[in-house]
């Protein structure tokens, strides 16, 4: 099977406003849409290129980047996948950044990696260890197909260190871009993993020429 993980387009969440869980996040930007609708465009100009499963995480940012590229694919309903949520944020889901430090105090999940970003959210360990749940819970369930998922920068990073056992410190940055498409090969009868591509962005080369975008 293959799994095209899709990062969401540009949105109003990071580490500026509120902490973006599910209440906290405010969807995407004019920018991010205008990344999705390339990443529409792109796909529906190719007549090859078709996927049988498409899921999003339940999160704004990532529901409204599948809406849009849903039709070009042929899909009319997303559904929703909670394990392809970015690092669950438990309690703190909502509060402005300065509050969720009074709150909770400061968090290094590299450094602490068994803590919870806050109470009833991931820990590093366990946000990985759904990251490779939800890879071997569709592997299982859609034996011989393409599933697109859309996800998060969190989720595709994580991916790659699941599943390459990397160190979760010392090593580059993993910040695929906003749209860009990650493709995960699974083999059934060996049981093996193949990464495919990474972060491929082609699609956004037409926002480059008309100056709203830089790469």
């Amino acid at each position: 099977m293959k799994l095209i993980l899709v990062r969401h387009g540009d949105a109003f969440a990071g580490l500026r406003g509120v902490v973006p869980g599910p209440l906290g996040c405010l969807g995407l930007t004019d920018l991010g849409r205008r990344q999705a609708t390339a990443l529409h465009d792109s796909i529906a100009a190719d007549p090859d290129f078709t996927v049988d499963v498409l899921v999003t995480s339940m999160l704004p940012r990532a529901i409204e980047t599948a809406g849009i590229i849903a039709p070009a694919l042929g899909f009319a309903e997303v559904p929703q996948d909670c394990d392809l949520c970015e690092v669950h944020t438990g309690e703190a889901d909502g509060l402005d950044w300065a509050e969720y430090t009074n709150r909770f105090g400061t968090v290094d999940m590299l450094a602490e990696p068994h803590r919870p970003f806050a109470p009833g959210g991931d820990s590093w360990n366990s946000f990985h260890d759904r990251v490779g749940f939800a890879m071997d819970r569709f592997a299982r369930d859609h034996a011989g197909s393409t599933v697109m998922a859309v996800c998060h920068a969190g989720v595709i990073a994580a991916s790659l260190r699941v599943r390459f056992g990397a160190a979760p410190a010392g090593g580059p940055r993993l910040v695929p871009t906003n749209t860009g498409l990650t493709e995960w090969e699974f083999d059934e009868a060996t049981g093996q993993w193949t990464l495919r591509t990474y972060d491929d962005a082609r699609h956004l080369a037409s926002l480059v020429g008309d100056g709203t975008l830089a790469l």
